[in-house]
């Protein structure tokens, strides 16, 4: 810590930041543009000019940058010393001469980190009459805007995207005072977290194009906190609502999980919430009629339903709350819940909880991932599947590429130097993979080979570590040498992270993984250990139900369920057609739960719309087992009372209570939180974080809108022109209005929106660094134990591979992997066709080209797809997009006979 003279004042501050930094998380405002907390300081705007005094007696100081200036010991600075305030007045003029005056139709107007500089440094009059350079804008894809003529060159956007993120598709040209920063041909941004452009940048070059079309002003827009929904990451996301649609998602600071930024999928993925096409009365079909049903004759039909079968089967989601799920295993009993995944996911998620349980090994959040020297990937193509730690992954990559004079001479805040010292080739990532993927551009080793051939590898690393010998002895002379160089440079750093998962289906290269960290961790060494799972609340569902829907199944073609009830699965996405059409048909009743029409619900014989995660409020679990909470944004009665959409959970208490005689009385959200925490294993730890509906900021709720919204009056004018009552909301501390706390900023995690006086833009998240931990929302249910052994698994054994069979291997994209993306109009441009990836050296062995198709059986169903070729897929092995829309989960580890190309 330093002592710091600020205008006269004295602070004591973190030596590890510049003063722009510490000025501004202790509320000095100073002015700047090319500094960004994850991006460092470039120097390159000139506009955070302070005036620093070599002591007490000087009277004249000179200008410097804050960003660039480290704080030092009994430094003496001024932010308000005339001279500084004329420079950065001076320094505004010109970034703004060439700037249009088009603050009225500019989508970042009154969220632009411009215009509060501008007013910040009084410069409120032009004097510039000459005429302005002008731009061409590009055409950068469906998600991004790109109006160039906007731009004051803080050079951010390109230290973002090529510095940061790693993309090569986006860069700066020119020079002087003409240079120009975008794509050297326009086309769509191919990096997975270009969206980040749109906040990072301090003014409307980049714009987001999904709010555009249905546009309005931050303050008009309704704010809740949330978690995205899409991944087992967890990010934490700020949505915004107007008129019953979801209009803007913005990343919300986590300072352990997302901190600044979010993948594309989690910024633009949430058009799937504004359907046309969706349901909003219960439908029950009668002689293939579909009837719709009031909420009072839903309970009623469903409880006689329920009362007279006996033999009822609950089926639960992993994308659905922890509130829901157990709302379904009350009403059917715990005997009768399936998690309702399929049987090799299952069995994975239950290994991984009871690993985070008892393995004794430290599962690091995604921002500690950056600390760690070395990163070992066993069967997971973390930029698809889990995109925010492909980011956190290479940041490891260029901490690790510093000597160790460098980090210890070289401030963690000084951009420029920090890359220029980055000399080194050498990377720090080692990949086992079935195929190719983004980060084996940057990685340090990649072996490319079948399930079974990454389960001996990662199996002999384990024994390289433990010294065994037990899998290792069996490789050939190549191999035996790759596994040698990557243990030893496992065990020769102080930090190793281990990375798998559940992605391909392996329940041995899970083990594997835990006994190369328990090897490390014997050894003294800080192991990290990361397990990913499929969906938002794999871990959630996984820790309530024991029964797989492989064993539900088994149970309806045994004649022994009459009645099954669905909660947002789509039971044609993890299973066969035939097979579940074969289990549909054999049931009385299908009772399924959706937000959205899939090919269950079109299937059942009660149908019951429910909320989705933008009107409901829920906790979920993520993968390193953090318990999180997300919030309605709106209510879908109060643009349409006649509507009778609920969420989940209260459809299935209502069922449960009308069955068993009990009065309803508009039981809440605490309700079914305090009677999970009873009844669940391990769940009592959620009491600690939980805000009850009760609590209150000095007797308020937390206003979800702005205080210079337009009012109730004028938004719902084309319903009534009476102003209406606030709605209220029951089930959390949020108000659905501008009524309320505006902004509590002590030891409050969830800031519905973001905003502080005099910064209006997104950017006002850097003004409380060092306050960042009170937006640290969260949990974590598993406590790290002491367990001092080498082996936590000795039971792996390895399944025989016939060299006659075609073995079926699952490929991951980011856009249309799940379920939800897929609904969205917008992410359906982005999901390209479906195709069958298989090894390019069948071009020449059976003739196939890329027209072709191919086709084959797989138990006793028909595929036809477009074929695409790959240079590292083993031989006899197919690569299906497994979990889109005719492609079932449960192919995975499969086996085909043969396949025939067709044109």
């Amino acid at each position: 810590m330093a002592i710091i003279y600020i205008n006269n004042d004295k602070y004591v501050m973190d030596d590890n930041r510049n003063l722009l930094q510490n000025c501004l998380s202790c509320n000095i405002d100073i002015p700047y543009f090319c500094w960004h907390p994850d991006l460092g300081s470039a120097g390159v705007c000139r506009l955070c000019a302070v005036k620093q005094y070599s002591s007490v007696d000087d009277k004249c100081g000179k200008i410097v940058m804050s960003c660039m200036t480290p704080s030092l010991h009994n430094t003496i600075i001024s932010t308000v010393d005339s001279q500084v305030l004329k420079f950065r007045k001076g320094i505004i003029e010109l970034l703004m001469t060439n700037h249009p005056h088009d603050c009225p139709i500019c989508e970042e107007g009154g969220n632009c980190h411009l215009q509060d500089m501008t007013v910040m440094t009084k410069h409120n009059f032009r004097r510039y009459i000459y005429k302005k350079r002008t731009h061409k804008s590009q055409y950068l894809g469906d998600f991004i805007s790109h109006q160039m003529n906007r731009c004051i060159s803080c050079y951010r956007c390109v230290r973002y995207y090529k510095d940061y993120a790693g993309g090569n598709d986006f860069g700066v040209y020119g020079i002087g005072n003409n240079v120009y920063f975008g794509r050297f041909k326009e086309g769509v941004l191919e990096n997975e977290h270009s969206g980040n452009l749109i906040e990072v940048c301090p003014t409307g070059v980049f714009t987001d194009k999904l709010n555009s079309h249905n546009y309005n002003r931050k303050w008009d827009l309704q704010y809740s906190p949330s978690i995205c929904q899409h991944c087992s990451i967890g990010c934490n996301i700020n949505i915004g609502e107007r008129y019953g649609r979801v209009n803007k998602v913005e990343n919300r600071y986590h300072p352990n999980i997302n901190g600044y930024f979010l993948c594309d999928l989690g910024r633009f993925g949430y058009d799937y919430t504004n359907l046309k096409n969706r349901i909003k009365y219960p439908i029950q079909k009668k002689n293939n009629y579909s009837i719709s049903v009031s909420k009072n004759d839903t309970i009623m039909i469903i409880s006689k339903i329920l009362k007279n079968n006996k033999n009822v089967i609950g089926i639960g989601s992993n994308r659905s709350s922890i509130e829901n799920n157990f709302s379904l295993r009350e009403l059917v009993g715990v005997e009768n819940f399936s998690s309702g995944m399929y049987d090799t996911e299952h069995l994975c998620i239950k290994l991984i909880i009871e690993i985070l349980k008892n393995s004794g090994i430290y599962t690091p959040t995604i921002r500690e991932i950056e600390s760690y020297d070395i990163v070992l990937i066993l069967g997971e193509d973390i930029t698809q599947v889990a995109p925010r730690m492909d980011l956190a992954i290479r940041k490891l990559n260029k901490n690790n590429q510093l000597d160790s004079d460098s980090k210890s001479y070289i401030p963690s805040w000084h951009s420029a130097a920090l890359l220029n010292a980055s000399n080194t080739k050498e990377n720090f990532i080692y990949i086992l993979y079935t195929h190719e993927m983004k980060l084996s551009s940057i990685s340090n080793f990649n072996y490319y080979g079948s399930v079974q051939e990454q389960e001996h590898f990662a199996c002999s690393i384990a024994d390289y570590i433990n010294k065994k010998n037990t899998c290792i002895k069996y490789l050939n002379s190549d191999v035996k040498d790759q596994v040698c160089l990557i243990s030893q440079k496992l065990l020769s750093c102080k930090k190793p992270l281990i990375i798998s998962g559940s992605s391909l289906g392996s329940i041995n290269l899970i083990k594997s993984a835990v006994n190369i960290a328990k090897g490390l961790q014997y050894v003294k060494k800080d192991v990290g250990l990361v397990l990913l799972t499929s969906s938002n609340n794999s871990i959630g569902v996984g820790m309530m139900s024991d029964i797989s829907l492989n064993s539900v199944c088994n149970k309806v073609l045994s004649n022994q369920v009459d009645t099954l009830i669905i909660l947002e699965n789509d039971l044609y996405r993890n299973e066969f057609k035939g097979l579940i059409d074969i289990v549909f048909g054999k049931l009385k009743n299908l009772i399924v739960l959706d937000n959205h029409i899939n090919k269950t619900v079109k299937k059942s014989t009660f149908f019951i719309p429910i909320s989705n995660f933008s009107e409901g409020s829920g906790t979920i679990i993520n993968y390193e087992g953090r318990v999180q909470r997300f919030f309605s944004v709106f209510s879908p009665k109060i643009y349409n009372s006649k509507i009778c959409i609920l969420e989940g959970w209260q459809w299935l208490y209502k069922i449960l209570f009308y069955i068993n005689n009990i009065e309803y009385k508009n039981i809440n959200l605490d309700f079914i939180i305090r009677e999970y925490i009873k009844k669940i294993p391990n769940f009592d730890k959620i009491k600690h974080m939980i805000l009850d509906s009760s609590f209150r900021f000095f007797g308020k709720k937390i206003a979800r809108s702005h205080y210079r919204i337009s009012g109730r009056t004028s938004m719902f004018s084309h319903i009534n022109i009476h102003e209406p009552a606030q709605s209220t909301d029951y089930n959390t501390i949020f108000s659905f209005s501008m009524e309320g706390i505006q902004q509590p900023q002590q030891n409050f995690s969830y800031l519905p929106f973001v905003w502080s006086p005099g910064w209006n833009s997104i950017q006002s998240w850097n003004k409380y660094l060092s306050k960042s931990h009170i937006y640290n929302s969260g949990i974590r249910l598993f406590k790290t134990c002491d367990i001092d052994r080498k082996y936590f698994f000795n039971d792996i054994s390895f399944r025989f591979i016939s060299k006659d069979e075609w073995n079926i291997v699952p490929y991951y994209l980011l856009f249309g992997n799940e379920e939800l993306s897929q609904k969205s109009s917008v992410i359906k441009k982005k999901c390209i066709v479906q195709y069958a990836l298989i090894s390019v050296k069948y071009q020449k062995i059976i003739g196939l080209h890329k027209k072709y198709f191919i086709k084959f059986y797989c138990s006793g169903q028909l595929f036809r797809i477009s074929v695409k070729f790959s240079d590292k897929l083993p031989l006899k092995h197919i690569g299906l997009p497994v979990g889109r829309y005719g492609i079932p989960k449960s192919l995975i580890g499969q086996t085909i006979q043969k396949i025939r190309g067709i044109i």
